[in-house]
Order: C-alpha cells, then sequence, then structure tokens
C-alpha cells in the first residue's frame, strides 16, 4: 500500500513540475517536450516525498470540482478585500485598527494549511505572521474583534469550508 501512496505521489509530481516547465516554455516542439518530461522527471525523483502531500487522488473529479470552487471562493476574497484597501487608500478618514489576531483551524493537513496561510496572506490587509499547530496568527488591518470565533469567520472561515472537502 506504502508504495503506491509514494508511486502517486511521484507522478503527481512529475506532472506538476512538467506543467510548470510547460507554463515557462509554451512550446509544443517534441524536443521542449522530451527536455520538460526529463528534467521533470529527475527533479521528481529528488523531489516527490517532500514536494506533494495528496498524490492523485487531487485530480478525482470530485476534488477537482472542490478545486475550482475554491478559486472562486478566494478571487472573490481578493476582489472584496482589495476594494477595502483601496477604499482606506483613497478615503485616510477612514479608520483602521490594526492588530494580530487568533484563531484555531480544522484543517489537518499540514499542506491544507499552507494553502490557507498563503491564500489569507495574498489577500490585501491581512497577513499570516504564524502558524503554531492549529493556531493561526494574522496581521489583520481592521480588527474588528478579538474573539476567535468573529476573527475565523471575516478571514478564514470560506477558505477553509473548502479546503475541509478538498484535503479530507
Amino acid at each position: 500500500m506504502q508504495s503506491i501512496s509514494l508511486t502517486s505521489r511521484f507522478i503527481y509530481t512529475w506532472i506538476i513540475l512538467f506543467l510548470i516547465w510547460y507554463a515557462f516554455t509554451t512550446s509544443l516542439a517534441p524536443a521542449e517536450l522530451i527536455t520538460g518530461g526529463v528534467v521533470s522527471f529527475i527533479l521528481s525523483i529528488f523531489t516527490f516525498k517532500i514536494f506533494s502531500c495528496c498524490g492523485l487522488k487531487i485530480f478525482m473529479p470530485n476534488k477537482l470540482i472542490y478545486v475550482i470552487q475554491y478559486l472562486f471562493v478566494f478571487v472573490i476574497a481578493l476582489i472584496k478585500s482589495n476594494f477595502d484597501v483601496a477604499r482606506r487608500v483613497i478615503s485616510p478618514s477612514l479608520p483602521i485598527n490594526p492588530g494580530i489576531v487568533e484563531f484555531e483551524t480544522k484543517l489537518t493537513n499540514d499542506f491544507a494549511k499552507m494553502v490557507l496561510a498563503n491564500s489569507i496572506t495574498l489577500t490585501p490587509g491581512t497577513l499570516t505572521v504564524d502558524l503554531i499547530d492549529n493556531k493561526f496568527y494574522i496581521h489583520w488591518i481592521d480588527v474588528v474583534s478579538d474573539k476567535q470565533e468573529i476573527a475565523f469567520k471575516e478571514i478564514a472561515e470560506d477558505f477553509e469550508k473548502v479546503l475541509l472537502k478538498i484535503f479530507k
């Protein structure tokens, strides 16, 4: 069973690295594709144990649907937070209340926690400062409450709902 998991993780890593290669070259020339396949294969041999967490199961149709859903949730949060920060910049009289808040996540997978942390950091107005076990420490441009439940609801709840489906 362990070898199947390792094989799946290796193939997943190879596919991702090859897609990255293709994204940089954008060429369908046979020499480019062969070179990309070989280089990706060699890199996968050395990195697949630390690079991937999920293997090929992430490419299952139901998981892909959740990944697409996550992208929509992220883009909506990104647009909303961009408008919020832009409004604060344009109108300096708007009050800000910066601070660090903490909340706990239900995510158990380290990769899922990393995705959540990066999603929070990529949305303007929030920055993941630290992650210790299941506790996130977030710098927030306008802390509306110091209660963990409210901070979680405002910052990470929408992200976590979908990530729980992807990484279960």
